[in-house]
């Protein structure tokens, strides 16, 4: 079994969700040890056209207007974040956050970093119960009790799966990772939540 010390667990905001139309990232967060990290991604112009939901927008709180004035290119934003990820295990809690990785990493003009596991595989090798996995998604709603942004999402999975490993968060060492205030919400048994 992998130790938890080599993951981050990873999570995108977007436009829309797919099912709306064509969706692209406009940020993406990090996580682990209670730390995490962001970058807003200022929209490329390869997706001009493609789709904003106010659904989405309601649920992320990020205007249009904003994502335009304060992102980061995506080159930059795929530098950053493949420096940020390098040599580490990276999980989300849906499977469409390789979807927008695929995305950036396309307008970028490179090469898609790394893969990103689902939740349910880290479960499985923890051999997590129902009870076990309940209790920390308790914990992590407890710990992290708002939802929908890429850095708190990505504490509250890291928050989970800190607690189904049994594992302690001691003081976060110094590894490009900033602190983040506590948020984030709840996950059912093999997580996969639909973001935007």
């Amino acid at each position: 079994m992998e130790s938890i010390l080599t993951i981050l667990t990873i999570d995108f905001e977007a436009s829309c969700l797919p099912r709306h139309g064509l969706s692209y990232p406009i940020e993406v967060g990090i996580a682990r040890e209670g730390k995490a990290r962001s970058w807003l991604i200022r929209p490329h112009d390869d997706w001009a056209g493609w789709h904003w939901s106010a659904e989405a927008e309601a649920l992320h709180g990020l205007d249009r207007d904003r994502v335009e004035r304060e992102g980061q290119p995506v080159e930059t934003v795929l530098s950053e974040l493949a420096d940020a990820c390098a040599g580490r295990r990276m999980v989300a809690d849906s499977m469409i956050d390789q979807y927008w990785l695929d995305t950036l990493a396309d307008a970028a003009g490179q090469a898609t970093p790394f893969l990103i596991d689902h939740v349910s595989l880290l479960l499985d090798e923890h051999r997590a119960d129902e009870r076990r996995i309940m209790e920390a998604v308790a914990r992590a709603d407890a710990l992290h009790p708002h939802r929908h942004r890429a850095a708190s999402d990505a504490l509250w999975l890291s928050a989970l799966l800190d607690h189904v490993s049994g594992r302690t968060i001691h003081a976060p060492d110094a590894n490009g990772l900033a602190p983040v205030g506590r948020r984030e919400g709840s996950c059912p048994r093999r997580p996969q939540r639909e973001n935007a």
